[in-house]
């Protein structure tokens, strides 16, 4: 939509032969109501090697600053599937190492809350740093240790353990801190944390199963295949009327 020139009473004026669009700003020349002029300029980061990173859980390993505490790629991706992102929903992520659990349930959806328990503040500064680079600054990190620094957190609609199954009292805590048909996820990769995911099991219900990733890696100059520990995984859903 072009310039339109008024008079001193508002009345729009015709454009003058050979009068320009700049000559006819000076002379009273202005947008029509409701047609702001705006200019916006936006500078683009360099892609990185992978830019296709998405908003699907299971992002790269490498996409994450991590001390070898990672939920890995695979079991990542059915761990956050498991716990099942929806808009407004608040996770917390027990255990956090890298945040990479948390950080991809907030990047399901805009509206999606999250926060991390770590007890390492080493860790707690990684995982901060973990959710700028990848878009959610707003994940926020709790320090302390579980199941004790679970009181007084905001209720839950999911909770991931990722570590520390079979410390006493740590998937009891995170149960009853549930908001009732909550979804609880935890996995296990010792034989002891195995025996608290069996045991719970046995108390409160849910599935149960084990995930086995392997990877083709370089032998010389052919591939084999390299298996990642295995993970045992609980998947439970709190009594909506509890």
């Amino acid at each position: 939509m072009g310039l339109r020139r008024r008079d001193d009473d508002g009345a729009r004026v015709p454009r003058r032969a050979g009068e320009s669009r700049v000559d006819g700003h000076a002379a009273g020349w202005v947008h029509p109501p409701g047609d702001p002029l705006a200019v916006v300029a936006v500078t683009c980061p360099d892609l990185p090697e992978d830019p296709l990173l998405g908003r699907a859980p299971g992002l790269p390993d490498d996409a994450y600053s991590h001390d070898g505490q990672l939920t890995k790629t695979e079991v990542r991706a059915l761990s956050v599937a498991a716990l099942r992102p929806v808009p407004g929903a608040l996770l917390w992520d027990v255990g956090g190492g890298a945040g990479s659990v948390g950080i991809e349930w907030m990047r399901h959806h805009p509206a999606c809350r999250a926060l991390s328990v770590e007890v390492r503040e080493d860790r707690a500064a990684r995982i901060r740093a973990n959710a700028v680079t990848l878009g959610v600054p707003g994940l926020r990190v709790v320090l302390g240790r579980a199941p004790e620094v679970l009181a007084g957190l905001d209720t839950p609609d999911a909770v991931f353990v990722g570590g520390g199954v079979s410390t006493p009292g740590m998937l009891e805590a995170a149960h009853s801190s549930l908001r009732p048909g909550g979804r609880l996820v935890a996995n296990a990769v010792t034989v002891e944390g195995e025996a608290a995911l069996a045991a719970f099991r046995a108390a409160h219900g849910g599935a149960l199963r084990r995930i086995g990733i392997q990877r083709a890696e370089p032998v010389g100059r052919f591939s084999a295949w390299r298996a990642l520990a295995g993970v045992t995984q609980l998947i439970h859903r709190k009594d909506p009327s509890a």
